[in-house]
């Protein structure tokens, strides 16, 4: 197999998750019910923006959360199985005064 005929435009994709993150929490205080219903409508915002980019073969997941900014550190681990080669993400952390918000998109290839 030659792999996939066009690279995943992991610039690109970062540049879409720190405008949707930036445009939706910049301005946005930590309410769990808001923010609740916001991460969905990210994920779908981020979703379709990624798609119009026109990437053959490639099926793409994007996995949002918010959570509250307070004084403890915050490690979110991500792991999956994928091919090195092939597949790829793209991962965005957003803070402002009271949230973080993270965005991953995972673009796995298929044959």
């Amino acid at each position: 197999s030659s792999g996939p005929p066009k690279r995943f435009p992991v610039a690109a994709v970062d540049d879409i998750l720190k405008d949707v993150l930036g445009s939706y929490l910049r301005e946005q205080p930590y309410e769990p019910a808001r923010c609740r219903d916001m991460v969905k409508d990210i994920a779908e915002v981020i979703k379709a923006r990624v798609k119009d980019l026109m990437i053959p073969r490639y099926k793409i997941v994007v996995v949002t959360h918010i959570g509250q900014l307070n004084e403890q550190s915050m490690q979110i681990g991500s792991r999956c199985l994928w091919d090195p080669a092939s597949d790829t993400f793209s991962s965005y952390v957003f803070k402002n005064t009271s949230l973080f918000a993270l965005a991953n998109v995972y673009a796995v290839y298929f044959e």
